[in-house]
């Protein structure tokens, strides 16, 4: 038993050596440490620096315009002559000649009727009978030609143009516009005939933006061919015209014929 109170007491004295050696030696160390790696202490302290911002706007200075009738320099000159500034004049210049041509005079005869030369009837070209002296294969080839000749003119009745009033086909009226390909033809299933007037309204570019059916010289009130006329015409297209207005109005007039 003694032998270890005796152990146990070298052991607490060691421990407090070590304990006293180690609380000198690590902030001896630390210091040392900074001393050699360049830490220092300043003394006195230097002074505090700070910095101030101005929030205040700068007023731009006013330019004052003074009228006048003749333009002057922003900085005069005083040391060099006044220069004056020449009126403008036109660059005709006048003819000094007088007009020496005598004044008219009134005639006491007056005015003298002059007899107008008698002017020779003109033969009415429409009577000559051109088909007659001249023949045209076009003009007497069959009205159901597949493609559009020249010899028949918008309007001609059973003619094949696709201008004027055309037999069982939709027709456009668009002042200075023309149709682009074809016009849509309407799809419809119902057993009635008759005429629907489209108003359409036709922008630059030559779309057709809205369709209204019911215009004037429309025949029928049924509202399946109503819709698929408005439907057709909202498909069709006109050429391009950049002086158009906005929005120009015009009309397509469908003809429905019983299936």
């Amino acid at each position: 038993m003694k032998e270890y109170i005796r152990v146990r007491e070298k052991q607490e004295k060691t421990s407090r050596t070590v304990g006293a050696v180690l609380a000198v030696s690590i902030p001896l160390l630390a210091v040392l440490l900074c001393s050699f790696t360049g830490f220092k202490y300043i003394w006195p302290p230097p002074q505090e620096t700070s910095f101030v911002i101005d929030f205040t706007e700068e007023i731009e200075p006013v330019i004052q315009h003074r009228n006048g009738s003749q333009p002057m320099a922003e900085e005069v000159d005083r040391t060099k002559p006044v220069e004056l500034i020449q009126k403008s004049e036109s660059p005709y210049v006048a003819d000094s000649k007088q007009n020496l041509t005598p004044a008219a005079k009134p005639d006491p005869v007056g005015d003298v009727d002059v007899p107008t030369p008698a002017q020779e009837p003109e033969l009415d070209p429409r009577a000559s009978f051109p088909g007659m002296s001249k023949k045209d294969t076009t003009l007497t080839s069959p009205h159901t030609a597949s493609q559009t000749s020249e010899g028949f003119k918008a309007g001609q009745p059973q003619g094949n143009t696709d201008k004027g009033q055309t037999i069982g086909k939709p027709n456009a009226h668009l002042q200075g516009r023309n149709v682009v390909g074809s016009l849509p033809r309407p799809a419809y299933s119902i057993q009635q005939s008759g005429i629907v007037v489209v108003n359409i309204w036709v922008d630059q570019y030559g779309n057709v933006t809205k369709a209204q059916p019911g215009a004037e010289g429309t025949t029928v009130t049924d509202k399946t061919l109503w819709n698929a006329a408005r439907t057709a015409a909202l498909g069709a297209h006109f050429n391009q015209k950049a002086d158009a207005p906005a929005l120009q109005q015009g009309t397509i007039t469908y003809i429905f014929t019983l299936k």
